[in-house]
This record gives C-alpha cells, structure tokens and sequence, in this order.
C-alpha cells in the first residue's frame, strides 16, 4: 500500500509539474516562434491566397448588366436589407459581382440542418454517430446549400429584370445564366471555405465573411469623414464613434472571454497495480453560447419589410405603408422589436447548440460529476438552470452592442459597418483565429521541447 501511494503521489506530482510547464509554456507563448513554425507559415499564406482569389471575385460583375442604372437602384435600397448582406459580402451586391450571394446560403442551410437535428430522430442519431454522422450531415448542408443558392439567385434574376432598366437584354437566357453563375459562385465559396479550414488557418467561412467586412471598412470611414468635411457629419460625433466602437470592441473581447466554469469530479481510478487519485477539471459555459447568430437574424427579420416597400416602390395596402415606416431605423417600434428578436433568439439558439441532458449523459458515462449533484437527470437540470441564468446576461450584452451602434446609425448616418453585428463578427472570427495561431504555435514549441529532451536523454 505504502507503494501504491508512493507511486500515486509521483504519479499525480508529474502530472502537476507537465501542467505548471504547459501554463508556464503559454503565458512565455510569443509569435517570434512564428518564423520557425514552417507548417503554419504554410497554412497561413494559404489562407491569404485563398482570401484573395475571394476578393478578386467580388470585383467580376454579373454579365447583362447596366452598372450605373444598378448603381442608383442600390442607392434607393441601400437602407433596407440589401444593406446589411452588401456588408456581408464584401460590395459584391453593390457591384452586383459573381459573389453577390456570398456564403449566406450556406450558413442559412446550416442553421436548417441544425433546426431539423433536434426535431428528426434520424438527423439527432446521425448527429451522436461522431465523425461519419458529421460528414452526412455536412454533406445534407452542401445539398441544402445548392437549392437555397438556386432559389435565391433566381429571385435576384427576377428582382434585377424588374428593377426598370438594369438588365440590358432581359428575357429567358438572362434568368438562366445569372441563377447558374451566382449558385456557381456560391459552391466555389463553400468549396473554398471548406479549402481553408482543412489546408489553412481557422474557420474558411467565418474568414470569408470577415474578409467581406474588414475589405470595405477603409471605404466606410472614408465616407464617414467625407461627411465631416461637408459638414453632414460634426467632428466631434465623428470622435464619438470612434471612441465608441474601441470601447465596444473592449467590451466584446471581454465578453467573448467571459466563461461559467462548473467544477467536475472524477472519483479514483485504478490501474493495473497503481491507484490514481480523483481528478477535478472544469465544464465551460460561454456567456455567449448563440455568437453572432441573434443579430443577424433579428436584422433580416426586421428589415424585409423595408426591402419588400421599395422594391414596390412604395404602394401597397396603407397598413403596410404604416408598418413600413414604423420599422425604419431608430423609431421606438423597431428599437423594441430589435431588443425583443436578439433576446429571443439568444435563447432559441443556445437551446438548439447545447444540450445539458446529452453533455449530463457523457459525464456520467464517463464518471465525472458535480459535486453536490447527483449525475443524470439532476445534473441536466442544474446544468440547464446554469445556463438559463448566464444567457440572460449573454442577451443583456448582445442587445447592447447592438443598439447602441444602432442608434448611431439610424441618427447620424453612421455606415452598416460601424453597427453592432460588424463588429462582434469581425472580433469573434478574429479571437478564434488567433487562438487558434497560439495552438499551432504551442503545439510546435512541444515539439521542440521533446526533441531537447529525447537528445538530452542519448547524450546521458
């Protein structure tokens, strides 16, 4: 016995003194190791490339049409939600490009995918199988992807062919080559995000659509200082937001990092001749679970109408016309409606990604439990009271973020790309790709760390 504790004290000793090295490790973690890491360099100028090859696209307009007259149209439009998904695809709507669908079909898709796996049991049993079951499903998502991409490109065919003059030789064959080339689009898009995600650095399609964004920022705060030199816009407004939006880009890193950490035990294990004590790790509860989903979602919501009025041209039933107007930008209606749409898909969507009885089901498999809580439906139920609770919060802050810029938009004329949804996009993708430079980065100086010391090893 006196051995056995013996060795489980040197047990338990090493693993401690590998974590204190690991923390000691990150914390001394510079990107001057950067320079050495030859397989990340690889991975990030694929990365560059791929990001390139996107913008490029961006910049290749739809045949058949008239530019200056698609020009004006867009002006007219350019507060209802073509705005918003011109920022999501980088200009390629207001150019009227190849790429004008961007990604969005896909991501709509997977959101569907994700939907239909808590109502399908045969899409939940394809979802728990693991690796195969996720390939199936993305493989569903790509077959959702096409005929979304299809439906919407003709719709834009049919919309650009109604927009007066734009389409300079309408008819059958135009309806026919803008739905193929923008679907086309769309596939290459996916393709190379999926391209990026295996062969580059972080995730191919949250990158794309933060290439979109960053991509038109110069543009946007050119033009916002082009209205202060006109004097549209005053110069101490103009300091105002960009006091604000550093502050808020503050606040989103430090929400994004922002954790509920519940305490899991694991009793004592028993290995051939050796017993190990009980380990205690931590199950992570984002403050955040949805991301930047509630917004966007809320925006699309409350924009169609404004989209659908001046696609009309402004007739329709006078309800509509009331509606219309009271869901422009910074009235109290779409002020409250805006608040009431992030809280309530803050909380959908948290229920649709995290499953407290599956994740109370992988503990107990496993033995772990939170202490004072007895494993199964009990810890399901205290995992999910938890989570309820630091959602609330998780909803107070992406209705801030959002509202405050908000309202800049709608009084100061501040462009889309200053609003919240920008910016928490444009943070979140660029935290997890840092996060994930630091593990390439980590995981090389281990490498390195083992080769000193199997080299140490021979020489003694």
């Amino acid at each position: 016995m006196a051995r056995e504790r013996a060795s489980a004290s040197e047990a338990t000793g090493e693993s401690l003194n590998m974590v204190s090295a690991a923390e000691q490790l990150a914390a001394n973690l510079n990107f001057g190791a950067l320079a050495k890491a030859d397989e990340l360099k690889k991975r990030i100028w694929f990365t560059l490339g791929a990001l390139l090859v996107y913008r490029l696209g961006t910049y290749i307009p739809l045949p058949g049409i008239d530019p200056a007259i698609w020009e004006q149209v867009f002006k007219s439009q350019a507060g209802g939600i073509l705005g918003m998904f011109n920022m999501f695809a980088g200009g390629g709507i207001h150019r009227m490009a190849i790429f004008a669908l961007n990604i969005m079909p896909y991501i709509s898709a997977s959101i569907i995918i994700q939907l239909l796996t808590t109502v399908s049991p045969q899409l939940e049993a394809l979802k728990k199988e693991g690796e195969a079951g996720r390939k199936t499903l993305n493989q569903y998502t790509r077959y959702l992807t096409v005929i979304l991409a299809a439906f919407q490109s003709y719709g834009i065919a049919i919309g650009l062919q109604g927009a007066g003059n734009v389409v300079s030789d309408p008819g059958i064959f135009f309806l026919l080559s803008t739905t193929i080339t923008l679907t086309g689009g769309t596939m290459f898009l996916m393709w190379l995000g999926e391209q990026i995600t295996s062969r580059g650095i972080g995730n191919g399609i949250s990158l794309i659509i933060l290439a979109g964004i960053v991509a038109e920022l110069p543009s946007a705060l050119a033009n916002m200082l082009e209205l202060g030199r006109q004097g549209a816009l005053s110069t101490g407004l103009i300091l105002i937001v960009i006091v604000m939006s550093v502050a808020v880009i503050a606040f989103i890193v430090f929400m994004e990092r922002a954790q509920r950490r519940l305490l899991i035990q694991y009793p004592k294990r028993q290995v051939g001749n050796k017993m190990f004590e009980g380990q205690s790790s931590h199950l992570p509860l984002k403050l955040n679970t949805s991301g930047v989903i509630p917004p966007i979602f809320a925006s699309s919501l409350l924009l169609l109408p404004a989209t659908v009025a001046n696609f009309n041209a402004g007739k329709g039933p006078e309800w509509f016309q009331w509606m219309n107007t009271q869901l422009s930008h910074g009235r109290p209606l779409f002020l409250f409606l805006y608040l009431a749409l992030i809280v309530f898909f803050a909380f959908f969507y948290t229920a649709i990604v995290f499953n407290p009885t599956e994740t109370a089901d992988n503990l107990k498999k496993h033995g772990g439990f939170i202490p004072g809580i007895r494993p199964g439906e009990r810890t399901a139920e205290y995992i999910d009271y938890v989570l309820s609770r630091i959602t609330v919060l998780g909803a107070v802050y992406l209705a801030i973020v959002c509202l405050i810029p908000e309202i800049l938009i709608s009084y100061a004329s501040v462009p889309f790309y200053f609003g919240g949804t920008s910016l928490l996009i444009v943070v979140s993708v660029t935290m997890d790709t840092v996060a994930q430079v630091q593990g390439y980065l980590l995981a090389h100086q281990y490498e390195g760390l083992i080769r000193k010391s199997k080299l140490r090893g021979r020489r003694r």
